[in-house]
């Protein structure tokens, strides 16, 4: 009787992450995807007159992920971007330490929006998507040494609103309702969704 050889898994499509945020390459090899290429997209990030924080979000995603097809047309492409909001004011990266803290003073003590939206090209034909999630975070009421201490340790730089919610910033927060991983960078729910439904092997 013929033995049958075990079917080996077929291997996956070359995945490119469009991003040099180290935090969503950690999120990504969470759920099992290391990217094959990691090759950041640079673009213009200001916001356009009267964009909101949704629109903001989807535009930048979109564009880094179509920048970094256009160099990788074989493989699958991921991209993201994500925005703080408090009301209207849409809260992008501090530029120096001044900056962080007139953030955090907006912060404080209130709730604000998170919206991080993930955006994929698949290779060959063209196909793209996108899709946003949005989480809203409540901070307590910041004290001076607090923000003194948080401001000296640096982990503003390089954040959106500036902080991090997986850092010291997460003892600053009273209640969180959405997507954990959508605030720390790359909502995993909404990657894997979109991936798939662009034809990446689940």
């Amino acid at each position: 009787m013929a033995v049958s050889e075990p079917t080996r898994p077929k291997p996956l499509p070359r995945l490119v992450l469009a991003s040099a945020s180290p935090r969503r390459l950690e999120l990504l090899r969470q759920i099992g995807l290391t990217p094959d290429v990691v090759d950041p997209a640079e673009i213009d990030e200001t916001p356009l007159p009267g964009e909101t924080a949704r629109l903001l979000a989807l535009r930048l995603a979109r564009a880094k992920a179509a920048m970094s097809a256009a160099r990788h047309p074989d493989a699958f492409v991921l991209a993201a971007d994500t925005v703080v909001a408090v009301g209207r004011r849409l809260l992008g990266k501090p530029a120096d330490a001044a900056e962080a803290g007139r953030m955090l003073g907006l912060l404080s003590g209130r709730a604000h929006r998170v919206l991080t939206a993930v955006a994929a090209h698949a290779p060959g034909a063209g196909r793209a998507g996108a899709r946003l999630s949005e989480t809203r975070v409540k901070f307590k009421r910041l004290t001076r040494q607090e923000l003194a201490a948080f401001l000296a340790s640096g982990e503003w730089d390089g954040k959106a609103g500036a902080y991090a919610v997986q850092g010291r910033a997460g003892a600053f927060v009273t209640d969180l309702f959405g997507s954990y991983t959508g605030v720390v960078g790359l909502p995993l729910y909404e990657t894997r969704a979109l991936l798939v439904g662009l034809g990446f092997p689940e």
